[in-house]
Parts: structure tokens; sequence; C-alpha cells
């Protein structure tokens, strides 16, 4: 193993490289950038590299965590064994190597130890170091409580180390919206888009702010305005997830049309593009919240996204993809994949699952009382299951809806002034 020598060439984050070829250096450099933004050309930046060094490890590992973001298990295979056969790796390149091979392997306890034991003494890692950031990172599907304020603390202690760098300041402003600080989080998140304004994780953390400051109109035209700008590309890893957040916001404006365009063009299976995780929870989140709101959703559009999320997971094991497929699945009656998910759930947020499972199906069966009962009992801890305060809305607008099912409709607007006062102009429930 080379010893860092000040010859070598570096990437922009100062990390020395093993490479001597300074074009798959600048194409790897540019490979790094355009993954920390969602934007497309991840894997034609990270092959111009091995084209010019086909042994160069860190191409090779940014090419194996694009496919994971993909789930192409193929690629990631391949590339994750180049990476380890790799001759004459750099410290830094070394513990990369190791962490990032034992999160892509799945070993997901291991792969966490390591990545932070890896950040002690190499904190400036980006590609490491994005594991944790986020809601959908290894802290924010941890399935522990007070994750929220973990995810601030962790990029806290790091911000230091990042300064006023564009990727960093991004998801450092993510944390500090879920954690409740807006005002802190919308200065933040203006300094990362001043410096890169086409990073579209951080274009989607603004997104966050505007919802969290119940500023719906503002946040529907940025958000539009900075798709057509900046993420026309479907290949793009948010792209559906960005065209969710323009749906949602067409919805609480009462355009049901504009709604279902968007479904139909960006969002769905079949017509989305992304992680598959994000079209399951996507789609069954707007398709719910829209039939909270009144608006119908035919019985084949529950139907198609029970099938896509029984196929693409298929076992429980990601409490956020869990939770979305029950609901899923008990919208279009399909009790045996329901009660799969509730029986076999696991992991640390498994128990929530399991009952949020059951409420869904008391959901379906318009059993209302069952439902509100269930539900209220997910409000204390809900953050477990992982995704955003935003997406976690779908389950307290679901118990809200229970409650007006039944007749309580001063309890019911009780309990959003209380819990989600940002969200009562919204009116996110036929009824309130």
């Amino acid at each position: 193993m080379a010893g860092r020598d000040e010859k070598m060439l570096q990437d922009q984050y100062g990390n020395a490289l093993s490479t001597t070829s300074t074009a798959a250096r600048d194409a790897y450099v540019e490979g790094v950038d355009l993954f920390l933004a969602a934007q497309a050309g991840v894997d034609d930046a990270c092959d111009r590299a091995l084209a010019e060094d086909p042994g160069f490890a860190m191409a090779h590992t940014a090419k194996a965590r694009q496919a994971q973001m993909r789930g192409d298990r193929e690629t990631l295979t391949q590339h994750l064994a180049e990476a380890r056969a790799a001759q004459n790796v750099t410290a830094s390149e070394a513990g990369h190597i190791h962490a990032l091979g034992l999160l892509l392997e799945g070993k997901v306890p291991q792969a966490y130890t390591a990545i932070r034991a890896h950040l002690v003494d190499h904190p400036r890692d980006p590609l490491v170091t994005q594991t944790c950031v986020g809601v959908f990172g290894l802290i924010g599907f941890s399935g522990q409580p007070g994750r929220e304020a973990e995810q601030l603390a962790f990029t806290s202690q790091l911000l230091p180390h990042y300064g006023d760098d564009w990727w960093f300041l991004g998801g450092h402003a993510f944390a500090q919206v879920e954690a409740g600080q807006t005002a802190k989080a919308a200065e933040t998140i203006e300094r990362s888009l001043e410096q890169r304004p086409e990073n579209a994780n951080s274009a989607h953390y603004k997104a966050h702010i505007h919802y969290e400051a119940g500023e719906s109109q503002a946040g529907l035209d940025y958000m539009a305005r900075w798709r057509d700008d900046h993420y026309a590309d479907k290949q793009g890893l948010l792209h559906c997830h960005v065209s969710w957040h323009v749906a949602l916001w067409a919805l609480e404006q009462g355009d049901a049309d504009r709604m279902w365009a968007e479904i139909d063009r960006n969002i769905r299976p079949g017509d989305g593009h992304g992680p598959a995780i994000n079209l399951l929870t996507d789609t069954a989140a707007i398709y719910y919240r829209a039939e909270m709101a009144g608006v119908a959703v035919p019985a084949e559009r529950w139907q198609a996204v029970s099938e896509f999320a029984a196929e693409f997971f298929p076992k429980p094991g990601i409490a956020f993809a869990d939770v979305h497929a029950a609901l899923a699945h008990a919208m279009a009656g399909n009790c045996e994949a329901l009660e799969r998910i509730r029986a076999e759930a696991r992991g640390p947020a498994g128990d929530l699952v399991s009952l949020l499972a059951d409420a869904f199906g008391a959901l379906a069966a318009q059993n209302w009382s069952q439902a509100a009962t269930l539900l209220s009992r997910s409000m204390a801890g809900h953050e477990r299951i992982g995704g955003s305060r935003a997406q976690r809305d779908l389950l307290e607008f679901a118990l809200l809806n229970a409650m007006l099912k039944q007749g309580q409709a001063a309890e019911a607007h009780l309990m959003l002034t209380s819990r989600r006062p940002v969200q009562v102009e919204a009116r996110p429930v036929a009824g309130l």
C-alpha cells in the first residue's frame, strides 16, 4: 500500500488517489460531483475514468455505488470485485473500499461501524460521508428513535471539515429542517444553491424547506421551474421524487389534472424514473393523499402499484418501503401480501411496520375506529420507519381522516394544529 505522497493526484476534496492518469482523475471527479448532485451522467464519467485507467479503484467503487442506487446487482458485484483487486491503493482508498464494500454487500451494521471509523481519519471522503446523509441514509434508515437529532449531530460534527462546500451544505440544511430548524435551513440551502444551482439534492431539500414553512405556492413555483431548467433528463436519480413534490403541491392547490399528469409522466412505475423505492413510496403516498383530499383513485391504479411492490420488495426488510407496500396491498385488496408484511416485518422498526400494516388493512376495510386506534399508537415515534416529515405526514393525515370519518372534526382539527400547524392552511383531508 502506498503512503501519502504530495506528488500524488488528489480528488476535489484533497484525498490522495492511486491513479497516475490526470484524465482518469478528472473524469472520476466529474462523476463524483454528478453523483453528489443526483444528476445524470455518473456512469459515463466513471466509464471514461476506467477507460484511461482500468485499475483505478475509486472509479470502480463509484460505479458500484451508483449501481446500488439503480438496483443493478450485477454491475455492483463486478466493480466492487475490481476495486478490491486494485493494486497499490492509498490508505484513504483502502478504508474507502472496505467501508463501502460492507455496505454494498448489505452488511449494514458492520458498514456503519466501518464508515464512522473511516471518517475519523478521512472526514472529507464524500462518497463515504454521503451514506449517512439524508433520510434514506444509514442514520435515516436506522429505525432508531431520535434519528433526526442524530442526523443533525452527524452533519454538525463534519461541517468544520467541509466548510462552504456546495454538496455538504445541502445535506446539512436537510438535517436542520428535519430537526425543526427551518429558518436556519433556508439560509444554509441558499449558500449551497448559489454555488451549484443544478444540484438536485439541494433543490429537493429546498422543496422540503418550503413544505415545512407552509409555502405551498412558492414551493410549487420553485420546484416546477427548477426541474424545467435543470432536470429535464429523467435519468436523474431524484426525477421521480422531485415530481412527487410538484404533484403534491398541485393536489394541495386543487389542480387534480396537473397532479395526474405528473403521476402519469414522471412518478408511477413504468413511467417514472428513479430507484424502485421512490417509485413505490411516492406513488402509494400520492394516491392515498389524493384519496384523503377527495380525489378518487381507480382500483386498477392501486393494483398496479401493489404488483410493483410484490415484485421489487417481495420480502420485508426496509421499513419505509414495507409501510408503503402494505398501504398499496391493503388498498388493492391483496390480503396475502399484506399479511406477509405484517407477519414477517423485521429490523429495528419491524414492530411499527406490523402495526401500520394492520392499520392500513383497517383503513381499506373502512373500519375507522380500529384504524384510528392503531395509527394513534404510531404517532409518538413514526420517525423510526424512515422518510422525511413531509413523507410521514401520510400517517398523520391518515389518522385525521379516520377521525373525520367518525365525526370527530373538532378533535381532528385540534390534532392538526398541535402536531402539524404548518399544514393547517393546506387542508390535506377533505372535511377539515
